[in-house]
């Protein structure tokens, strides 16, 4: 398991314990998943954190 999938792991389950009941615990989970996507793709070197912030490697 890469740090991408561990990230997106534990984001889902912080998620899901946090915001427990209906369709907002859904939104919140997804939400914290993402994040967690994110962090796991900047940690296993997948995406540069210029990226995010619309800075490319032209410049």
């Amino acid at each position: 398991m890469t740090a991408m999938h561990v990230g997106l792991l534990a984001g889902l389950v912080l998620g899901a314990a946090a915001a427990i009941g209906g369709f907002s615990a859904f939104l919140i989970s997804l939400l914290v998943g993402v994040v967690g996507l994110v962090i796991g793709r900047i940690v296993d070197g997948d995406l540069a954190v210029g990226d995010l912030f619309g800075r490319g490697r032209d410049r």
